[in-house]
């Protein structure tokens, strides 16, 4: 458990300033499994070092055999020890998601692997039957023990098979990716969930060698090879801390210059923002925030390009500061809305209506009280609405933020708020 575990936030704060945007947390723990594909150095540039979850990765492929170096506080170098196979992560410590990810790598290149079981936010029924399902859809068995998943290829390794997706799931998407690269003959992944750290992993292992092909939203196509080399790769800039300090701007009221936003990345949510009030201008390299009114707004969370999920606990703090009654639907976890009861106790007025949560936004009207971040979103928005409240507000677990923020804390300080982690 890490040692940070309280954020103080000092409230009636106003952010101005700029920030720059680190690479993606969601990005950089795919890449990190794919290294496992080769016995080659992969280099990460702009990469997420301080993130807990990245370094728990980092943990978890040295305990597989790897070498990892950090060059600078944004680069990395993994590189295999001596070539000998590791199959089963020994593992004691907090589990991260990416694991199943792991288990796919381990076993189309050893034909074996053993994880335990899957960590990261409780998100309601994240199960792992479609990672189940595609491994054996491509020739493994698979069962559990002792807390444990494990697989088991052919003698003559995993076999390409069409994978047919029941839903769009990101992390079945990259796990069917990544069996595939060093599968025997072709795989295709069907209705899969093409977003931008989906296609950030592709590029790193196309750069590695791996033969892909995507064709749009209705399938993706990967002839296995015999191997994968090294690769040089930069990590896409991260679209949730962009829009989580989009926010925190017109929350607050303030001026924001947000240094390489991924516009691409956020059409959908940008345009929502837009029409809610939001005054965006578009630099060169650079997203010029100002305070502004904010309207309610009714979203519903769906695969990309639509808003995704981890995006409306953020939306909730903007809810919050609007004037009226907003209508959040979250389609890919209904239920996800515990950190609104979170929010009450700062004076919050909401209510879940079956899958919808309604928010009678005050005008950003909330007090400062002791609250619990009960995943990394929630926590950051949490953090939002702290800036907005009358008073201090103390987040209790606020070190699920930092599993997803580089210098969450740091940032703020520089863009004008009082800020501090308290142990």
């Amino acid at each position: 458990m890490p040692e940070v575990l309280m954020l103080k936030i000092e409230g009636s704060q106003k952010l101005e300033g700029s920030v720059s945007i680190s690479g993606a947390k969601n990005s950089s723990l795919k890449l990190l499994a794919a290294s496992l594909l080769t016995e080659e150095r992969v280099t990460l540039f702009n990469y997420p070092a301080k993130l807990l979850d990245a370094k728990i990765h980092v943990e978890m492929l040295e305990v597989l055999g790897k070498s990892v170096s950090h060059v600078s506080e944004s680069s990395i170098n993994i590189v295999e020890k001596d070539g000998k196979p590791i199959t089963s992560l020994e593992w004691q410590e907090r589990s991260i998601r990416n694991t199943l990810l792991v288990l796919g790598a381990l076993t189309t290149r050893w034909g074996e692997g053993r994880v335990p079981l899957p960590g990261g936010c409780k998100l309601g029924e994240r199960k792992h039957d479609i990672h189940v399902m595609l491994l054996e859809k491509m020739g493994a068995t698979i069962w559990e023990e002792d807390g444990y998943l494990c697989a088991l290829a052919p003698r003559d390794g995993l076999k390409g098979n069409d994978i047919h997706l029941p839903m769009r799931s990101t992390g079945a998407t990259e796990n069917a990716i990544i069996c595939g690269t060093l599968a025997k003959g072709v795989t295709r992944v069907w209705n899969p969930h093409i977003r931008p750290e989906i296609l950030d992993l592709i590029d790193l292992l196309k750069k590695m060698g791996a033969k892909i092909q995507v064709f749009g939203q209705e399938h993706i196509e990967i002839t296995g090879v015999e191997g994968l080399a090294g690769a040089e790769h930069s990590v896409i800039a991260d679209n949730m801390e962009a829009i989580t300090w989009l926010i925190g701007a017109v929350v607050t009221n303030g001026d924001v210059e947000i240094l390489d936003f991924p516009y691409r990345d956020l059409d959908v949510v940008l345009a929502h923002l837009k029409s809610a009030g939001a005054k965006i201008y578009y630099g060169e390299k650079s997203l010029i925030v100002r305070g502004s009114n904010c309207y309610p707004i009714e979203i519903s969370t769906g695969p990309h390009p639509g808003i995704n999920s981890d995006v409306q606990p953020i939306l909730a703090s903007w809810a919050a500061k609007a004037r009226g009654e907003s209508r959040i639907v979250d389609l890919r976890f209904p239920g996800r809305y515990g950190y609104a009861q979170e929010m009450a106790k700062m004076g919050l007025k909401q209510k879940v209506c079956g899958d919808m949560l309604l928010i009678d936004g005050q005008g950003g009207r909330l007090q400062g009280a002791e609250v619990k971040a009960l995943d990394l979103r929630a926590g950051a928005a949490l953090a939002l609405c702290g800036l907005m409240a009358e008073g201090e507000t103390f987040i209790d677990d606020a070190w699920q933020i930092s599993r997803g923020y580089v210098d969450f804390v740091e940032k703020l300080r520089a863009l004008g708020a009082t800020a501090e982690w308290i142990k």
